[in-house]
């Protein structure tokens, strides 16, 4: 009974260190290449898999009739696209090469990137508004197509992107991995809601399926540092530079949000980030090896969010106890 409880208290770390061990239990055992390698198609198919159930669950438990913009959707929207051009501007004014266009592309990318898909998952389990979260997903994603095909080009006279094409594609994915398990969850809402009230009856279930996507990303995050063609010193530079930078976009939506009573939802929005877009982004269009970068950013924000959800339980613990 230990065992599980301290599997569903600390259930973000656990999926972390269960990834990143089964990956390296595989990548050092020879004898098991051939089912590696067999294996690998079969976790590249289930991890959108458990990201369209996530959303899918968690779309099972939305008010549709409350998905509107608020007042600070904007003011992170705008503090996105000034960090982003900051950042852009720095690469052009100092004329960044070598391993200092990378660490920048690295940060650029964590920036860049949208709000996860998954933080109406936390955001649920903090207490948080869900239909807020739930609107500047699709705002936050909106805001990524529009300045990747904008921002590029700038600092990569290289990347073969064209504006129509990036945004038509990103769009495409967005509606892949958002639009299309909101319409079925909307479905299931409406039209079968004996089948919805079990599908939300389950304790915490998108955030368990949650937990089963994250020890995949962990073990592909593995398997990009290992493999990055550097140094370990560059690479713990990059470690660093996206722990500040994950530090400072959750402190930068919390003190935003705090101004509008939406410190939790702001904190999320800003901080926590599609990072499997973000290396998807990096690999397609940038420096290959900039996606460290955003692969190390999959670590830090999980272990913020698995403190914040411990914190979030203590408090309401402690308010039980004293009532």
């Amino acid at each position: 009974m230990q065992v599980i409880r301290f599997i569903k208290d600390w259930t973000l770390p656990v999926a972390i260190g269960t990834g990143i061990i089964v990956y390296l239990f595989f990548a050092l055992m020879p004898a098991l290449d051939g089912f590696a390698t067999a294996a690998e198609p079969v976790f590249d198919t289930m991890l959108p898999t458990f990201m369209f159930l996530v959303l899918f669950v968690t779309f099972c438990k939305v008010d549709y009739r409350k998905l509107r913009p608020v007042a600070w959707h904007l003011w992170i929207g705008v503090f996105q696209v000034l960090t982003v051009a900051a950042v852009v501007a720095v690469i052009m004014a100092f004329r960044l090469v070598g391993d200092s266009l990378i660490l920048a592309e690295a940060v650029l990318t964590c920036i860049i990137c949208p709000c996860a898909s998954a933080a109406a998952v936390v955001t649920q389990k903090l207490g948080g508004n869900l239909e807020e979260m739930t609107t500047y997903t699709f705002i936050s994603n909106l805001i990524t197509a529009l300045l990747i095909p904008v921002c590029f080009p700038m600092i990569d006279q290289a990347a073969d992107i064209h504006f129509f094409e990036a945004f038509t594609l990103i769009l495409y994915k967005v509606f892949t991995v958002l639009v299309v398990p909101m319409i079925l969850a909307y479905l299931v809402k409406h039209h079968a809601q004996r089948l919805c009230q079990r599908i939300t009856s389950v304790k915490d279930l998108s955030y368990y399926l949650w937990g089963c996507s994250l020890l995949i990303v962990s073990g592909t995050t593995m398997k990009n540092i290992l493999h990055a063609n550097t140094t370990i010193t560059f690479l713990l530079v990059i470690a660093v530079c996206s722990l500040l930078l994950c530090l400072f976009q959750f402190a930068c939506g919390r003190v935003i949000g705090s101004r509008f009573g939406q410190t939790v939802n702001a904190g999320q929005a800003l901080g926590q980030k599609n990072t499997a877009f973000a290396i998807w982004i990096a690999c397609a269009y940038l420096t290959p090896l900039s996606s460290v970068g955003p692969g190390c950013y999959i670590l830090w924000q999980n272990i913020i969010n698995s403190w914040e959800i411990w914190d979030a339980q203590r408090k309401r613990s402690c308010t039980r106890l004293q009532s």
